[in-house]
């Protein structure tokens, strides 16, 4: 049993398809035992930063995926998901993100000829054996929607890295926590691989 995490964000319902089409059992909610109960918690969404710590707050979501990933049990922050487990965004200032993995989350910068946001298709290079990559070969497309970038404060947790502008560190893991700036549901086959490896993960 997966558990999607709902906080009034968007992009949680391909999320859902996409792990349906997987053959994933899902429940999206917000109620602190399911959650708990899952096998495994996903924390999707798109949006703005501090709109979406305001819903996490306010549905007491902090401290329960707090205690999720203290539990060991697999995390997956997918686009804002992974920007909202850092510190902090250039995004919204003054505002403290989860804090469960340390890096900086910062407006990717003006360039001509390059639109913000990013979005579209990009390649990744894929490295430090990510567990989310296994069987995927080197260079794979991913599909990109956002504006604001991690730069991550562990390089060893940097599993991939795309070029938009600057270096952005495009997926992460570290212990039980696993995140992706890209969107997998929306990057056909290639990303129900990642999001299978992730359902699989013991």
């Amino acid at each position: 049993m997966i558990a999607i995490i709902d906080y009034d964000a968007g992009n949680i319902r391909s999320v859902e398809k996409a792990m349906a089409k997987l053959g994933q059992e899902v429940w999206i909610t917000r109620d602190r035992e399911r959650i708990m109960n899952a096998d495994k918690v996903i924390l999707p969404g798109v949006g703005s930063f501090g709109d979406a710590m305001a819903h996490l707050r306010e549905y007491n979501l902090v401290e329960v995926i707090k205690d999720v990933v203290a539990e060991k049990k697999p995390f997956l922050g997918i686009c804002l998901g992974l920007q909202l487990l850092y510190e902090s965004s250039e995004e919204t200032p003054g505002v403290e993100g989860l804090g469960i993995l340390k890096g900086k989350i910062l407006k990717i910068p003006e360039q001509k000829d390059l639109k913000i946001p990013h979005m579209g298709w990009n390649s990744l290079h894929l490295q430090n054996d990510g567990r989310l990559f296994r069987g995927i070969e080197q260079n794979p497309y991913v599909y990109f929607v956002h504006s604001y970038y991690l730069k991550a404060g562990e390089e060893e947790t940097v599993k991939a890295t795309t070029e938009y502008s600057v270096n952005i560190h495009a997926s992460v893991e570290k212990d039980n926590v696993f995140a992706c700036q890209f969107h997998p549901e929306k990057s056909g086959d290639l990303g129900l691989q990642i999001l299978k490896n992730f359902a699989e993960l013991s």
